[in-house]
């Protein structure tokens, strides 16, 4: 990948608080399994007719809204420059979770500090390149030839970081591992 241009330097991608949305999902829902945080059976009222009926008008709204949320945020990180810090061999930086490739990109190089900080390498020369946000998602998940998506602002302290999964709507549809290739419900690899 080659130095992006255009975008506005200096311009700030804007970022989700990941624990809000955990937040809202409510209590209990989100545990691990273990019982900790999840409300006791005698605690949980059983819903009335009235909740059902505010849940199922409730939930299709919050749903709408939380999509149209993230399509600003997307778009927002597509025309905005990003840093993609780089390894040994000049590749961009990555992890592996979950089956999937992520490639770290930041906002700015205080959030570059703290995902350094995070890893424990805080004192190393950390070589990065600008990207536009748009040519990582469009042209760097693609080639990775493996489900890969973009990592924004990982390694922070208040769980302020952005996935990008791989998915029809954020990466090319040959790089989405929920793309309709018609090879019989296999995904695109």
């Amino acid at each position: 990948m080659s130095e992006a241009e255009g975008g506005v330097p200096g311009e700030r991608a804007r970022r989700s608080r990941l624990s809000e949305y955990a937040e809202m999902a409510g209590p209990g829902e989100l545990s691990s399994g273990d019982g900790e945080g999840a409300p006791s059976p005698e605690a949980v009222e059983p819903p009335t007719t009235a909740d059902a009926a505010r849940d199922a008008l409730v939930a299709p709204v919050e749903v709408a809204r939380r999509r149209r949320e993230f399509a600003v945020l997307l778009g927002e990180f597509r025309r905005t420059p990003v840093l993609v810090p780089l390894d040994v061999n000049e590749d961009p930086l990555v992890g592996e979770f979950g089956g999937v490739r992520w490639i770290y990109a930041f906002s700015d190089e205080s959030a570059l500090a703290r995902f350094a900080f995070a890893r424990g390498e805080a004192a190393r020369e950390w070589v990065f390149r600008r990207v536009l946000g748009a040519r990582l998602l469009d042209a760097g998940v693609p080639a990775a030839g493996v489900p890969c998506g973009v990592a924004l602002d990982v390694g922070g302290e208040n769980d302020e970081g952005v996935l990008f999964p791989p998915v029809v709507g954020i990466v090319p549809d040959a790089a989405a591992v929920d793309a309709d290739t018609g090879n019989g419900g296999e995904g695109p690899r």
